[in-house]
């Protein structure tokens, strides 16, 4: 997969789960497809939890057999209100069965994933691989230049940015930011516990940001903790047994005992999104293109379906002999994400910062709002559709 055959149709620019998929995904169309990114060995122990429409994708790509094993099914979401304020919301629960499915998803460790997605990448005889990075990205009228930094140079009609936060692929199209960064910081890291998990996830809301609980194989859970900076750097920097105490109380013991696992991870957290998500030639996918809180397990779901997504546009323009960088393609993409992208930040920060408030008519208004979801099944079972996939979105053709 080393052919230095400088012309593409795309060229997909970084290795991330995203990039990976939407590499695959385009290959699969039949689009001569080049991958820009290094191979480094995964060692993060961080999870996601698939929703039902990435699994789809997983599968339709041949991804997910290769993994399927090493995930943890998701069969009931749980919502603990652990704010101490003064108006408190009542617990939720959303089952699977509820809306007719054997489970919501599945949490998975993203090394596993990732090796997967590395195992067949490597089988597509329309996808080159690089193992280079890019160096820069000179868009034209009609294509992209991309130089690399072992000095090889490629060209394609379409460049897909997955190259994450700082992406050289977005400045490349002059595409400008909206950023906000909040005033928190999540801690991630594994545990095992001496009580079985019954594949129910628990999300512990408390006044600087949740803290959620999700299944792994065994008897075992991955953690996100959210909390306010000072206060996440207080908590990773406890010894083993000192973090598993911690975790263990803000549990409530629902697990049992707990075991940190070796691993943590500490990041900032901030929203961001693109102006437009292509441009000059130019589309960018994953975190290029979307950076929201860890809530409601969005973030990499929304970028496989950017992934899908580009995929099935372009695999359409070029079925019509359209140039597939071309503005109007573009301008398909633009229109297939904005509004999935815009309706998830916006519920998730109006979450995120009703959790924050010390405002008791937000507190009210919060309360109420989950009261009537777990109360009324027609809006709960509502509820748990649009959290897994957008109700509008046409489904995926199968290539």
């Amino acid at each position: 997969m080393n052919d230095a055959s400088a012309s593409y149709d795309v060229i997909v620019i970084g290795g991330g789960p995203a990039g990976l998929t939407a590499a695959i995904a385009l290959a699969q169309t039949g689009a001569k497809t080049a991958l820009v990114a290094r191979r480094a060995p995964y060692a993060d122990n961080r999870t996601t939890a698939l929703l039902g429409g990435s699994v789809d994708l997983l599968r339709q790509i041949e991804v997910w057999p290769r993994c399927e094993a090493e995930a943890a099914p998701l069969r009931t979401m749980r919502l603990v209100d652990d704010t101490g304020h003064l108006i408190r919301a009542p617990e939720v629960r959303f089952s699977c069965d509820e809306i007719g499915l054997e489970m919501f998803g599945y949490n998975i460790e993203n090394r596993a994933l990732m090796i997967a997605l590395e195992q067949r990448a490597a089988e597509l005889s329309g996808l080159t691989r690089f193992d280079d990075e890019a160096d820069t990205a000179c868009p034209a009228e009609a294509e992209v230049a991309i130089h690399t930094g072992g000095g090889t140079s490629l060209s394609a009609r379409l460049v897909v940015g997955a190259d994450g936060r700082q992406s050289l692929c977005r400045e490349a199209a002059g595409i400008k930011v909206r950023r906000r960064e909040l005033n928190q910081a999540a801690l991630t890291f594994n545990v095992s516990h001496s009580r079985s998990h019954r594949n129910i996830s628990t999300e512990f809301h408390t006044p600087q940001g949740p803290c959620v609980f999700v299944p792994l194989p065994g008897d075992r859970c991955s953690v996100v903790w959210v909390a306010a900076p000072k206060e996440a750097q207080r908590l990773i920097a406890l010894g083993d047994d000192e973090l598993s105490e911690a975790a263990e109380k803000q549990s409530h013991s629902i697990l049992g005992r707990l075991r940190v696992e070796p691993g943590r991870h500490l990041f900032p957290l901030a929203i961001e999104q693109p102006r437009q998500f292509g441009s000059h030639r130019i589309v960018l996918v994953g975190e290029a293109a979307h950076v929201l809180p860890p809530i409601g397990a969005q973030g990499l779901n929304m970028g496989l379906r950017d992934a899908g997504d580009i995929a099935d546009i372009v695999g359409q323009a070029i079925a019509a002999n359209e140039d597939p960088g071309a503005p109007r393609v573009l301008k398909r993409y633009d229109s297939a994400r904005r509004a999935d992208v815009a309706s998830r930040t916006f519920a998730i920060d109006i979450a995120n910062r009703s959790l924050l408030s010390g405002f008791l008519p937000v507190q009210s208004l919060r309360a109420a709002g989950l009261h009537l979801i777990g109360s009324i099944g027609p809006l709960r079972r509502l509820a748990m559709r649009e959290g897994l996939s957008p109700s509008w979105r046409p489904t995926r053709r199968v290539s």
